[in-house]
């Protein structure tokens, strides 16, 4: 292959993978674009390899995250020029991820069946789990995510996205063994039709049993304008918007709003929502709240249980948005964001459990819910999930359809159900087994209705977390180095 052609191959195979996930789900070019990144590797020098490795990741994210643009400039009122740069360089250091692969294969090996089936199978879980939680981390468009459809989804129960991940690297190494090398199909063909049997097969294993009656739980997504949300003069509107969608539903188990749906102190917004205290005397009204601690000048990004007073704090912060990293650095750069109460407090990584309608919730706040790692810390315990998100800051672009295909692989995960509440939605009823019970439209005021079956168990996953697919790639490099030799 020509080297240019090669290159420009990779770049469009990044692009093209990005329609692996929602709202496209093509689930079959989460293979084939690796697939062909691989082909384009063959042979190539390390500075080559690395130079496809950066194209695919410049297609992949430079399409796939192109959302952040709409955060910073439309939303976060930071000007074009300023926003591009910002768009550009983070998906500039997502690509290095890739370029590193790309230079790390080429170095362990160039050509063979080795490389398809152990190293770059490995390598891409590896990479993939590194940026995941370096520098906080950003598992955007894992290669395992785009599986929720398809039979490898089987495996997520077992070892989690990355190991999802895993066994698509590893099916995308076989197409371009048997690419590369025809006369191997016999190998191709048995390892491929073993990794996709067994992945259905475990589609069929219930990892779970039910953890009393089915719950009626109702989801209301208000879709409060984010210009409006913060503003003093609507707060007492916004507010009565959610009031005047839950009280249809006060005989409900369980109603849900999204995060930070109530745009003030608990304490400012208590007059308000007294009136469905009075009125409720069955449903547990769960929703987003600021919690203000004035004599320690703390803010926490919360989800508060009106009914039992239950309380957790946001862990996981987004940078810039939800706290400053190294301000020394990065303080100019935050002024030309205007982003309101974005000086949060860390919530500690052990909290009491959050109880609601009889049920222990497992509780997360926006994109929490990308680190599965961190979401199984409330498991066992916890037989129903839910995440409230504030998905307005995205417009109408793809990261709200990627945020619910990334709720379905935690409640694959987990076999465990997940509530999805947002201001402008999707909002999303999800089983323990991943699948989607109901959906509302995005930017529409409505409630989403639906009985849910708390879950009790503990999955593979939840029991032993990343730990195993990481050992099994690194185990997978150790025997390509003996092979090797």
């Amino acid at each position: 292959m020509r080297p240019r052609l090669a290159d420009v191959i990779a770049l469009l195979a990044g692009a093209l993978t990005t329609l692996a996930f929602e709202p496209f789900a093509l689930f079959p070019l989460a293979v084939l674009g690796p697939a062909a990144l691989f082909l384009c590797w063959r042979g190539a020098t390390a500075r080559r390899a690395a130079w496809r490795g950066f194209l695919f990741g410049a297609g992949l994210f430079g399409v796939g995250v192109s959302w952040v643009f709409v955060s910073m400039h439309t939303f976060g009122n930071m000007t074009a020029p300023l926003a591009i740069i910002a768009t550009v360089l983070l998906v500039a250091a997502l690509s290095l991820y890739l370029a590193a692969l790309g230079a790390a294969q080429a170095w362990l090996t160039r050509t063979g069946t080795v490389q398809y089936l152990l190293v770059l199978p490995a390598l891409w879980t590896l990479g993939e789990w590194w940026r995941g939680w370096f520098l906080t981390g950003f598992p955007w468009l894992n290669l395992g995510y785009s599986q929720t459809d398809s039979w490898l989804a089987g495996y997520a129960p077992v070892a989690g996205v990355y190991g999802v991940s895993l066994m698509c690297a590893l099916s995308a190494g076989l197409l371009a063994q048997w690419l590369s090398d025809p006369g191997r199909y016999r190998l191709v063909l048995a390892v491929g039709v073993g990794l996709w049997a067994t992945g259905a097969g475990l589609t069929f294993v219930e990892w779970a049993t039910p953890a009393g009656a089915p719950m009626q739980v109702v989801l209301v997504q208000g879709n409060v304008a984010l210009r409006d949300k913060w503003r003093i003069d609507l707060r007492e509107a916004n507010i009565r918007r959610y009031v005047e969608l839950s009280r249809p539903h006060l005989d409900a188990d369980l109603i849900v709003w999204p995060e930070a749906a109530v745009p003030a102190t608990l304490e400012q917004a208590r007059p308000l929502l007294a009136e469905l205290g009075q009125r409720g005397r069955r449903a547990h009204l769960v929703l987003g709240v600021i919690e203000v601690n004035e004599s320690a000048r703390t803010y926490y990004n919360g989800v508060v249980n009106l009914a039992n007073a239950s309380l957790y704090r946001k862990q996981h912060l987004v940078p810039f948005g939800e706290y400053l990293p190294m301000p020394w650095l990065f303080e100019g750069f935050i002024r030309q964001m205007h982003i309101p109460m974005s000086n949060f407090s860390r919530g500690a990584a052990e909290q009491p459990p959050f109880l609601a309608a009889g049920q222990v919730l497992g509780i997360s706040v926006c994109y929490e819910d990308a680190f599965g790692e961190e979401l199984i810390r409330q498991l066992p315990r916890a037989s129903l999930l839910v995440n409230v998100s504030e998905d307005a800051w995205f417009g109408n672009s793809l990261a709200p359809h990627q945020r619910v295909q990334m709720a379905r692989l935690r409640a694959l995960e987990t076999a465990r159900p997940m509530l999805r509440a947002g201001n402008t939605g999707p909002s999303a009823v999800i089983d323990h087994r991943g699948r989607t019970l109901a959906k509302t439209s995005a930017f529409r005021a409505e409630t989403l209705t639906a009985p849910v079956q708390p879950m009790q168990g503990s999955t593979p996953y939840v029991r032993a977390g990343n730990l195993p697919v990481v050992l099994l790639s690194l185990l997978l490099l150790a025997v390509s180095r003996w092979r090797r030799r």
